[in-house]
């Protein structure tokens, strides 16, 4: 019997309805519409609390396992949804089986996946694991890179996954997430460990839907689940007096970093505060000029030693002009891409040189792109351009600098809250936070947790890769 429509219920579930749902005015509405509230994300080194269940589909060569161990975690079996194990309901209905509990993750070894038919083994294993995870739990898939597969059927079932990662995290609720790893062939359980690790635990909590690579690239002599990955380690962050870029800073001197927090002269005082906060330094500095990467070098020299090296230098600082294209004039062209672009360019020559102070070989490079520069934004010429470039200087540096050890990558991120979104009119705003698979809006933490996975030097077979930090944003999906 097809279902009777009910009005109320589609405008509950719809993202306006979820929007009027959560937000204080209008909770009063909700409770008649049924629209439940955002979920609160698992965010930090939190493990999930229920067991991590590992699956596998295909003649898979045990990576997923052997990583799984190295990070100190017994996996347990997964229950599978075949015809010989439903039970009946008092109607007579066939039920799928069911995990004791809830669990806390499903790991999905699906690198040995090959064929249509083996698709069929892969429904068996999520159906009930979608039905048992617990809140903020994990969905992690990981599949094989499609173009290293011999088979037009082995590549078109890996590539295949995509679409089934980006629906999964649309199914899921109360905050559980859905990602997909691609592994080349010669990746090494120490290659996949801190990427398995983000995805497991609370730093991944605001990046879902997304799928990105994992190479050959192994790192050695590395605790590779280390919780101070950055120790003895120097980290610049440019735009660090405030919001995402105050996170990051905060992040990663969390993580053990020695960090030179970069803004310009008018956020001052805010920077030191930051600096000392986190015993760090303070370097106030226009990007735009000239010579700002050969400033930041010597900063870095003449502060810490000629022999010491940058690690990482992550691209935080960018601004907005937002104009209809009718509108904007050179000056509101140009202001933007020489911030959010140009001047990235030009510190990251300076910085690639050789020069005392500059970026050391096995470093890394994190630039900021945006949903905006993804998928586009109406208003938002300058800065979509901008932000799509970034992606287009993180895939033309990777591979130039591979040969350095030197990773190049960037995140997106969606509608994250911070005290320049709380300027968006208020309905505005709620259907922003709303339109997204989490329904609700990121934290600067969550952008400032998948850099820092991206730079750490355990993630050295990551690189040409951008994450989005969405919820899943609707936009560009």
């Amino acid at each position: 019997m097809a279902k009777k429509f009910d009005p109320i219920e589609m405008i509950a579930t719809s993202p306006l309805g979820r929007a009027i749902g959560n937000s204080a005015a209008g909770r009063s509405v909700a409770t008649k519409l049924g629209v439940p509230p955002a979920a609160e994300l698992r965010r930090g080194r939190k493990a999930p609390a229920g067991p991590i269940v590992l699956g596998t589909v295909g003649a898979g060569d045990g990576l997923v396992a052997r990583t799984l161990t190295l990070l100190g975690i017994e996996p347990a079996e997964p229950v599978l949804d075949t015809p010989d194990a439903r039970t009946a309901d008092e109607n007579g209905k066939p039920q799928p089986p069911r995990y004791a509990g809830k669990i806390g993750a499903l790991v999905l070894d699906l690198t040995g996946l090959a064929t249509v038919a083996e698709l069929e083994q892969v429904r068996a294993v999520l159906r009930p694991a979608v039905r048992a995870l617990e809140g903020s739990g994990r969905l992690v898939l990981v599949g094989r890179v499609p173009e290293t597969m011999e088979v037009l059927e082995a590549r078109a079932v890996q590539q295949g996954l995509d679409g089934l990662n980006r629906t999964l995290a649309k199914e899921l609720r109360a905050g559980a997430t859905s990602n997909l790893v691609w592994l080349d062939p010669a990746t090494s359980a120490e290659g996949f460990a801190s990427t398995l690790s983000f995805l497991l635990d609370g730093r991944s909590a605001y990046v879902d839907g997304q799928s990105w690579r994992v190479d050959a690239v192994s790192p050695e002599g590395l605790d590779v689940a280390s919780t101070s990955p950055y120790a003895d380690r120097i980290v610049v962050v440019t735009g660090a007096a405030r919001g995402i870029g105050e996170a990051i800073a905060r992040t990663f001197a969390r993580d053990g970093a020695t960090v030179v927090c970069v803004d310009v002269p008018a956020a001052g005082d805010a920077l030191s505060k930051v600096a000392n906060e986190i015993r760090g330094t303070a370097l106030q500095l226009d990007i735009t000029g000239a010579e700002a990467g050969a400033t930041i070098a010597a900063h870095v020299s003449g502060r810490y030693g000629a022999d010491k090296r940058i690690h990482a230098i992550i691209h935080n600082a960018g601004i907005t002009r937002d104009r209809m294209l009718a509108n904007l004039d050179e000056k509101l062209w140009g202001a933007v891409l020489e911030v959010n672009l140009a001047a990235q360019l030009r510190m990251n020559a300076q910085l690639l040189d050789g020069r005392d102070g500059g970026i050391a070989d096995g470093g890394a490079i994190v630039g900021i792109s945006s949903t905006s520069g993804i998928a586009g934004n109406k208003g938002q010429a300058n800065y979509a351009t901008s932000k799509a470039a970034v992606i287009g200087m993180v895939r033309a540096m990777a591979p130039e600098l591979a040969s350095r050890g030197i990773t190049v990558n960037a995140v997106g991120p969606g509608f994250i809250e911070t005290d320049m979104t709380a300027a968006i009119p208020f309905v505005q705003r709620e259907i922003f936070k709303r339109s997204n698979s989490l329904q609700q809006g990121g934290k600067p933490v969550d952008v400032a947790e998948t850099i820092a996975y991206l730079a750490s030097p355990a993630s050295a077979a990551v690189t040409g890769q951008v994450i989005r930090v969405c919820g899943q944003a609707l936009v560009g999906q």
